[in-house]
């Protein structure tokens, strides 16, 4: 099971940090996606993370510079901090984890995704 949080109201150039817990399996052993979905929008790929180490990231295009993803294995959570936000960022962000996979097909791929959290609201606006 996964679980997100961190989600809320923040203005335009503002920060958050939205958290994914993995429960009762070995978190290690996956990669994470973190996607996000705008009302009357497809779900689409902002970060991804590998497994283990988490050396490797991919970020798409509207978020690069802007947001990064980290993991702490030890507390079996996984991070997207969200800096110099935007209007366009609004959108229910969910996470989801997959056993094996390219964090490049993670996030380009919903269907790479083995199972996923229940999502988080997240609102930029004035």
């Amino acid at each position: 099971q996964l679980v997100e949080s961190g989600g809320g109201l923040v203005q335009p150039g503002g920060s958050l940090r939205l958290s994914c817990e993995g429960l009762g399996f070995n978190m290690d052993n996956y990669a994470v996606a973190w996607y996000r979905q705008a009302p009357g929008k497809e779900r689409e790929g902002v970060a991804c993370i590998s497994s283990h180490d988490g050396r490797a990231n991919y970020y798409s295009d509207p978020v690069r510079g802007r947001f990064s993803v980290s993991r702490d294995n030890a507390k079996k959570t996984v991070y997207l901090q969200m800096n110099n936000m935007a209007p366009e960022d609004t959108a229910v962000y969910y996470c989801g984890a997959a056993i094996v996979g390219t964090t490049y097909a993670l996030c380009t791929r919903p269907g790479s995704v083995d199972f996923w959290g229940q999502g988080t609201q997240v609102t930029v606006s004035t």
